[in-house]
């Protein structure tokens, strides 16, 4: 599955987006996020507060509880402001 990253997340992580395939185990968006925070120290920074990261499966926002069985995409970006 393809992950994208934008904006702080992005910067954070080193990389625009990536490629992963990870264990079956990972069935959720908080599951992900977890796993991925693991995976080394950019990930874990990017990822240290983690309830205000917003995720996307498929351009469709979801909730951490997601499941991300089937997804082609997993987009994670931090809160939007805008005016």
């Amino acid at each position: 599955m393809k992950l994208v990253y934008f904006a702080w997340v992005r910067e954070r992580i080193g990389k625009p987006e990536e490629e992963i395939d990870p264990p079956a185990s990972v069935r959720t968006i908080g599951d992900l996020v977890t796993w991925l925070s693991g995976r080394g120290e950019e990930y874990a920074y990017a990822f240290e507060n983690a309830k205000v990261i917003r995720a996307a499966i498929d351009k469709t926002h979801v909730k951490s509880d997601a499941a991300i069985g089937g997804a082609h995409e997993i987009a994670f970006f931090p809160p939007m402001t805008g005016g």
